[in-house]
């Protein structure tokens, strides 16, 4: 039987069920958090954009987690 893979999470898509949907965040309300144009949030979290570095320490800033965390993630799913 052939090995089953399954396509890598984006970061956006993580952003988006683990941190702005407990937090009850709009699209609005988080991209002024992040001070990020509501365009350019709404296409990180409906994965039409890559992860870039700078949107990777606004993200580690905001979850008190690392950019490296964040960028790992892109990086992974594209292996």
């Amino acid at each position: 039987m052939p090995e089953m893979t399954r396509k890598r999470t984006a970061p956006g898509i993580i952003f988006l069920e683990d941190v702005m949907k407990p937090l009850h965040l709009s699209v609005t309300e988080a991209a002024k958090m992040l001070g990020i144009s509501e365009k350019e949030f709404s296409d990180f979290i409906n994965d039409k954009t890559t992860l870039s570095p700078e949107m990777a320490l606004r993200i580690g800033r905001f979850t008190n987690t690392s950019a490296e965390s964040w960028m790992n993630i892109e990086l992974k799913r594209h292996c």
